[in-house]
């Protein structure tokens, strides 16, 4: 008989721990004890809880805060259920104290949130009851009390943060505007418009890093109107993200076929990324057991032809390229003392390179680059360089040396450096993408 009761006490207990709140007299919505913390207790415990409940959705704070007392620090639904006690007998503030004490314990009990939500809306503590409807869905994002509650306080604080940032942009208070828009971020991260104006904001102040983040977020967040992307690809183009920029130009040419401006704009750009009419050999180089100097040259000249569009250094007459796939590269290349033509005149466009001559090579560019504004932060002295095939009075010494001292290039775990080896496509790219990143 005793075991008939337990049972049926324990159907009971499930059919309780999943039933919809009645209506009560409580002024408070009383949440239900989660389901993995009720299966925790004891047949005892879970009874003694229920009641407790029971208790305080009918408004009787005195009898659930004995019952509760009775179960003893320890338990999980103890220090949430006499918390609820002092919110229904009107003591906000000790149940504020207690739901909080309740969730340092046991993070799991859901209910404590609610009831500090209800406090936090009851003081007009509007953000605070936000952040606690956000954890309640983030552990049930189907939570039927917390996630109406939740979408519309969300939404009034959403409308009145943009508007109070409009405002104050109108009136020329960025630094308002800027924390107004970033408060609208906190409501809804994924809002395009607030992204979109803080990246407009930042962009005036000529902020790239924080105008090219919003421009991102915006983005990522929804499909964007082709003004918009006008306005991205504009930006990219000036910030030096030459690829995404066309990119983006190129999409729009799809919608906008018949736009002159915009068939012009792309023109630009492909052809300051030197991939305007790209020798189809520029695609095989990766791929080559050993590079000549004509490859080399067209590396550059289309990996770094956004950093190098400037007067060059000097006019170069170079009498053998005419017939070289890679000319107009060699030519910038050359014209700025990047890879030097010999004294007759000549490039030598299939000469094999070695790894001297590409550390020197790549230790040249790097200098055009540093003087027009890119950082190179060496990891070592070069003077303290050591490499065990490369002598002080190698005529490459110093720029192998510097190579290295940028971790552009590498030397074998015997430090050997290997001065007279062919470079092959794939570590020439390797070297030029390494300088790449670092100028960036």
């Amino acid at each position: 008989m005793v075991k008939r009761v337990a049972a049926v006490g324990l159907a009971v207990l499930g059919a309780w721990s999943c039933a919809s709140v009645p209506s009560t007299p409580s002024a408070y919505f009383i949440a239900d004890i989660p389901a993995d913390v009720t299966m925790r207790l004891s047949l005892d415990d879970r009874l003694a809880a229920q009641e407790a409940w029971e208790a305080l959705r009918e408004g009787r704070a005195a009898q659930a805060g004995k019952i509760l007392s009775g179960l003893g620090a320890a338990n999980p639904v103890t220090a949430t259920g006499l918390a609820y006690a002092d919110l229904v007998a009107g003591d906000l503030a000790g149940a504020e104290r207690g739901f909080e004490t309740a969730l340092e314990a046991f993070p799991e009990m859901t209910p404590a949130r609610v009831g500090l939500a209800q406090i936090y809306e009851s003081r007009g503590e509007r953000d605070k009851a936000l952040t606690e409807y956000r954890e309640i869905l983030k552990r049930d994002p189907g939570d039927r009390w917390a996630k109406p509650r939740y979408e519309s306080l969300r939404d009034d604080l959403l409308k009145g943060a943009l508007d109070a940032a409009r405002a104050a942009r109108s009136a020329g208070d960025v630094e308002t505007a800027k924390r107004e828009f970033l408060k609208a971020l906190f409501y809804d991260p994924e809002r395009t418009e607030a992204h979109l104006d803080l990246a407009r904001i930042y962009r005036q102040e000529k902020n790239s890093e924080s105008a090219l983040l919003h421009f991102r977020a915006a983005m990522a967040a929804g499909e964007a109107e082709e003004e918009v992307l006008a306005e991205y690809a504009d930006f990219l183009a000036g910030a030096g993200e030459l690829g995404l920029s066309l990119e983006i130009y190129e999409k729009l040419r799809e919608l906008r076929p018949r736009d002159e401006g915009l068939a012009k704009r792309i023109e630009e750009l492909r052809a300051r990324l030197g991939v305007f009419e790209l020798p189809s050999q520029y695609a095989a180089i990766a791929a080559l057991d050993a590079v000549a100097r004509e490859d080399l040259a067209a590396l550059i000249g289309v990996k770094f032809g956004s950093f190098l569009d400037a007067p060059p250094k000097r006019t170069e007459i170079l009498v053998d390229i005419a017939m070289s796939w890679a000319q107009r590269y060699i030519v910038k290349v050359a014209s700025l003392d990047i890879m030097s033509a010999f004294d007759n005149h000549t490039f030598q466009p299939r000469r094999i390179i070695n790894r001297a001559e590409l550390a020197e090579t790549a230790v040249r560019l790097i200098g055009i680059l540093q003087a027009r504004g890119a950082q190179f932060v060496p990891l070592v002295d070069a003077r303290r360089v050591q490499v065990a095939d490369v002598s002080p009075d190698n005529h490459y010494y110093s720029s192998i040396s510097r190579a290295l001292a940028l971790e552009i290039m590498s030397v074998t775990p015997e430090r050997m450096f290997e001065p007279e080896r062919v470079v092959s496509g794939a570590e020439a790219s390797r070297v030029m993408d390494i300088i790449l990143r670092l100028a960036r």
